[in-house]
């Protein structure tokens, strides 16, 4: 199948599409990346989204809004991607929406809301769509997250020694292969960084481009040390975390009454999400660690990075074929096509459901969707086409 995959994650800057051909053979599932593009979203809805996220407060009205036009910006990413990538002509959309809330309590992911009406683009491209992948698995008593824990697994079968897939998105999570592989959110990625970059700016910059805050400024252990001290770290795997708890306000709380130089504020969670990574991956002792997503476009972070993990190696997944930018898109095309296929896309051993579940729901194209018989094989492996 030619497989249009969608994700806008927790940076909730951009719309992601990444256009795959996967092929099912035997047990291996290949994978070819026919190409990737972003679209950013419209300054006003960006702003709008941002607003209505924890702690702020809205109302039903926004909500519809927001799904609406979240719909329409994906519909537009789909139909410059089917155009671009594979010259007008697709078989499926997987998109994974926009989260705008994965409600967890006391540990226990009680529901989750991802937002963008896949009925636009449905309608803009006349192809079925797969989307609201999470519920499913929350349902089944897992955490909904990471979903990608799967994709990781069978991407990295048959690696030399232990690895692990990072992603730093706006929260950072990670899979580590093994007999019973393991897949958590360790924290936040760049949500906190983001965050600080904008309150020692006034808004005026949203990101530390290429790290140079960070470099520039020094790490204040005493911060450091009062944002290490958050219960989310110590809790145990499987768990999943979001900007409900790493917000803004979050880090303006935990700032209150220190007088810090504003580089280094942002050195100081730079180093936080480092701290909080490798402390996650300590135990686990991975040889290799692969990074993926937009925290790999901060020099500064992955410096940290590099050193906290020793003897651990770290290399992105752009050096494993794989670029780094469209990770999670292509994992996403991917939970698309097994859904298509009436395969399970969800690890329990990594979301910690009581069973695998074939995930998401489809809204039928121009032509409808046929269901599909019963799978001869479930895959063990994923390869990618170079």
């Amino acid at each position: 199948m030619r497989v249009i995959g969608l994700m806008s994650g927790t940076s909730h800057d951009a719309i992601d599409a990444v256009g795959a051909e996967i092929v099912l053979r035997d047990s291996t599932l290949r994978v070819d990346i026919a190409g990737q593009l972003s679209r950013p979203y419209p300054d006003r809805l960006r702003a709008e989204l941002i607003a209505a996220l924890p702690p702020g407060a809205i109302d039903m009205a926004t909500v519809c809004r927001l799904d609406t036009a979240i719909g329409q910006a994906f519909a537009a990413a789909a139909a410059d991607a089917v155009a671009e990538l594979f010259d007008g002509t697709a078989d499926l959309v997987a998109s994974h929406g926009q989260t705008v809330y994965h409600w967890v309590d006391e540990g226990t992911v009680r529901g989750t809301l991802q937002l963008g009406q896949p009925a636009w683009i449905a309608e803009r491209t006349g192809l079925p769509v797969v989307s609201d992948f999470r519920p499913r698995d929350v349902a089944a008593g897992g955490q909904g997250a990471p979903l990608v824990g799967l994709f990781d697994v069978l991407w990295l079968a048959g690696r030399p020694g232990r690895a692990a897939a990072l992603n730093i998105g706006g929260i950072a999570n990670v899979t580590v292969t093994g007999v019973i592989p393991v897949a958590f959110d360790t924290g936040p990625g760049n949500a906190l960084i983001d965050a600080a970059v904008e309150l020692v700016t006034g808004g005026r910059e949203h990101v530390d481009r290429d790290g140079v805050r960070g470099a520039r400024g020094q790490v204040d252990d005493e911060l450091l040390n009062a944002l290490l001290a958050e219960p989310y770290y110590r809790a145990a795997p499987p768990k999943t975390t979001g900007k409900e708890l790493f917000h803004r306000t979050y880090l303006e709380r935990t700032l209150a009454g220190r007088t810090l130089a504003p580089d280094d504020i942002v050195a100081t969670v730079t180093a936080l999400t480092a701290h909080t990574i490798a402390d996650a991956l300590a135990p686990y002792a991975p040889s290799e660690v692969i990074a993926s997503g937009g925290g790999t476009r901060n020099p500064t972070l992955l410096a940290m990075l590099r050193e906290l993990l020793r003897p651990a190696t770290l290399r992105t997944s752009d050096e494993l074929g794989l670029p780094s930018g469209a990770k999670e898109a292509a994992a996403f095309a991917v939970l698309g096509f097994l859904t298509a296929n009436g395969i399970p896309g969800s690890h329990p051993a990594c979301t910690g459901a009581a069973r695998p579940s074939i995930l998401g729901s489809i809204t039928p194209g121009s032509a409808g969707f046929a269901l599909p018989p019963t799978p001869y094989t479930i895959p063990l492996r994923l390869t990618l086409a170079r």
